[in-house]
């Protein structure tokens, strides 16, 4: 979400790429990969690219890794290095997400000099997502329900509140599933 709020603040172009989508089981392909999404980051620039968990693609190099892995990772950290800010001013900005800042390649933590760390919502913020999340679905819940609510829910993200809120709007599907199927049954 902040990459796309970046990105539009700043009319920029969004890239969104997960790790899968750099890995080939051809040789050489995965840097190609990386070669091809900066190229067209700098073209269509100012871009923001956006890579989820950053630390399954740019992890700490070992002994036993495999070749593969390394020359991709070669690859983005060249990428990277490559797209500073061009001559009309265009910029690409690169921002990787994890929850595993330790398990990055040191080399790519010395790229990656500007670190931003998301705690988890408080109870004012929960109040408010899972508000946001249930503001279009039909329910009974008072206030001492969203109290217990809240209270029940600390050390929640916002993804888990999210995940949360879906299983609570499909449960009046699964009791008439039950029901049908017991009718049926008897």
């Amino acid at each position: 979400m902040i990459g796309k709020c970046i990105a539009s603040q700043a009319g920029a172009t969004f890239f969104s790429i997960s790790a899968s989508s750099m890995t080939s089981k051809w040789i050489g392909e995965g840097e190609k990969l990386v070669k091809v999404l900066f190229t067209l980051a700098q073209r269509k620039a100012p871009s923001v690219v956006f890579v989820d968990e950053i630390d399954s693609l740019l992890s700490a190099r070992t002994d036993g890794e495999h070749d593969a892995s390394r020359r991709i990772k070669t690859e983005f950290l060249v990428q990277l290095d490559g797209c500073r800010e061009s001559e009309d001013g265009k910029t690409v900005l690169l921002i990787g997400a994890t929850n595993r800042p330790e398990c990055l390649d040191e080399a790519a933590r010395r790229r990656l000099t500007r670190r931003l760390y998301i705690p988890l919502p408080c109870d004012d913020a929960r109040r408010q997502i899972i508000n946001d999340l249930l503001k279009d679905q039909q329910h009974t819940l008072r206030s001492k329900d969203f109290n217990a609510l809240v209270k029940g829910t600390e050390g929640y993200s916002g993804a888990d509140l999210n995940t949360l809120c879906r299983e609570a709007a499909l449960m009046p599907m699964k009791v008439i599933f039950v029901t049908i199927l017991l009718f049926y049954i008897y």
